[in-house]
């Protein structure tokens, strides 16, 4: 822990004390985290940081704001992709002539998308 703390103490500090992490660094913080056996905590620890940071700092890498390196003993989980579903195009209107319902000298046009219940009934209230 010696040479990581030494190592730690020369990293620049922000205009509020805090440690200024450089993106690289960072990226090898959360590969670390990656390899198996290791913990967010333990990894935390090792580099005197809480948790919650390297947390953040995964989340980061994730979004892909931070490139991670390939370090020995990295385990990585393959990836599937489906294949996008079909695109269902609707069906096109038979016809576009409208719908007529003739009763004596009563005409009633309707629209071909009438639903056929709606036409029934207007059938049967112009029976007799």
């Amino acid at each position: 822990m010696g040479a990581t703390s030494e190592f730690l103490a020369s990293l620049p500090r922000r205009s509020d004390g805090k440690r200024d992490w450089p993106p690289e660094l960072k990226a090898r913080i959360v590969a670390e985290t990656l390899i198996e056996g290791e913990t967010v905590n333990a990894v935390a620890k090792r580099y005197d940081l809480i948790p919650s940071t390297v947390s953040d700092w995964r989340r980061m890498a994730r979004q892909g704001k931070l490139v991670l390196p390939n370090l020995d003993g990295m385990d990585f989980v393959p990836v599937e992709i489906e294949a996008p579903a079909p695109v269902v195009q609707p069906l096109p209107t038979a016809s576009t002539n409208p719908i007529d319902v003739i009763k004596g000298d009563v005409t009633v046009r309707l629209d071909t998308a009438t639903p056929a219940t709606r036409i029934a009934e207007i059938a049967m209230a112009l029976s007799p």
